[in-house]
């Protein structure tokens, strides 16, 4: 099998221990060996990579994902895009996460039925390139749920974001038309969301029907997801053994000592990003700060980097990702969830990026073997140009991640930019691609 020597570079191991300079060794998908400087590593390589003193990283995984998101400032225009345009849609969205060096991820709804289900078997094919995937269904609601857009006078299934469901049988029904089609874990919505005019504390979903999901999707053996904000729709998470809780904003004393006794069985991904881009940065779309005020949206932020630094002080695992895909926060600006979990619920840097990698290995249930830099992992790495330990906006920069490794082989990979003597002094409107800050990639 070919193997690879990173060398040169700054490691940051994933395990939250001090960064080291050394060398990486990947044979085939897998890392075999790391030294410490001055050790080498030991073999003869087929290829070698300097890194010239870059940051190199463990592969990050998203962990409240919604590729078929259309960037779009609304559900329904989301909702509306047809079916065939999505799947595309996804398709490119799924590389740009690549791209940023997201090389896990976790669906938390598609917006229609198979759309999760399609993109991540067209990714394990090699169809197309994306993260490590596991898909999700779409989002199980109740009538007059959030993601029921169906009116009056069009009560039409397909003009809702979600599949509405009342009542446990109605649930059963779902639950095994999801698993048919291939989905890794169900999602259900047991809270509102203010921008769909639903109050976020609300919680419309009975015991029984959530009884039901989880006792199918158990049956089955599917995980399950809930978008959850309020308080109460924590502790049914908690109840029922929901493995990811979605948000938990609200969450009080009483959901927050649930969740501690249970903190080995639960992940929070709370979707930060959603709460701060639509609170302070979605006027152009028609959400000034006053406005999100008065949705709510203020208040919410406040009460989740509350009880999201508790959370986090408790040891409950807290991952980033969540909800990005709107016109606000677009696909592949989702690093910025890290600054959010410095800046709102109190994480360290490197506390924020083992949430990122090593967390990010354990949702996705390959804690075995991913998230981490350490020899017998799968070889998901990235290489930074700069240090994210000393300014994590650096990962929100295309031109700063200068090399994503997948599986063992190199995704992305840009040049150094040449010398000043050397470079093209061309206006910026006549060297677009720079503009950009994106080079020409280097065969592996």
């Amino acid at each position: 099998m070919k193997k690879t020597a990173i060398t040169n570079v700054a490691i940051f191991d994933g395990s939250g221990g001090a960064v080291f300079k050394g060398e990486v060794l990947v044979e085939g998908n897998r890392i075999v060996e790391v030294a410490r400087f001055p050790n080498k590593t030991s073999g003869q390589a087929d290829q070698i990579i300097d890194g010239k003193g870059k940051f190199l990283m463990p592969g990050m995984t998203e962990a409240h994902t919604h590729f078929s998101w259309n960037d779009q400032p609304t559900l329904a225009a989301i909702q509306m895009m047809p079916p065939e345009e999505h799947i595309l849609w996804c398709v490119e969205v799924a590389k740009r996460y690549l791209d940023m060096g997201w090389t896990s991820a976790i669906g938390a709804a598609a917006a229609k039925a198979r759309l999760d289900v399609v993109l991540r078997n067209a990714i394990s094919a090699g169809q197309c390139v994306g993260p490590r995937y596991l898909a999700g269904s779409q989002e199980i609601t109740t009538l007059g749920g959030l993601g029921d857009n169906s009116l009056p006078h069009l009560p039409f299934q397909e003009l809702s974001f979600g599949h509405i469901v009342s009542g446990p049988e109605e649930v059963r029904k779902a639950v095994r038309m999801f698993c048919k089609y291939g989905v890794d874990h169900l999602k259900i919505n047991l809270s509102g969301e203010y921008i769909a005019g639903i109050p976020a504390e609300l919680s419309p979903i009975s015991e029984e029907e959530i009884a039901m999901l989880t006792t199918e999707a158990r049956r089955y053996g599917k995980r399950v997801a809930a978008h959850a904000r309020s308080s109460e729709s924590v502790k049914q998470c908690v109840r029922h053994g929901i493995e990811m809780v979605f948000h938990a904003s609200f969450a009080d004393e009483e959901a927050l000592d649930m969740l501690e006794a249970n903190k080995d069985k639960h992940f929070v991904a709370p979707g930060i990003g959603w709460l701060v881009r639509t609170s302070f940065h979605a006027s152009e779309y028609g959400i000034t700060p006053a406005v999100a005020e008065k949705m709510g949206y203020k208040r919410e932020l406040e009460a989740a980097s509350e009880s999201l630094s508790k959370m986090h002080r408790r040891g409950i695992r807290v991952l980033p990702g969540g909800d990005y895909g709107f016109a606000w926060m677009p696909h592949g600006t989702n690093a910025n969830d890290l600054q959010y979990f410095v800046d709102y619920i109190g994480m360290t840097p490197t506390e924020a990026l083992v949430s990122a990698t090593r967390l990010g290995g354990e949702i996705m249930m390959r804690g075995h073997e991913l998230g981490q830099i350490k020899p017998g992992y799968l070889a998901d790495l990235v290489m930074v140009d700069g240090d994210p330990l000393q300014d994590l906006s650096i990962l929100t920069e295309p031109s700063r991640i200068a090399m994503v490794m997948q599986d063992g082989t190199v995704h992305k990979q840009l040049r150094d930019p040449a010398p000043a003597d050397a470079a093209l002094h061309l206006p910026q409107s006549e060297n677009p691609l720079l503009d950009r800050g994106v080079q020409e990639a280097v065969p592996a």
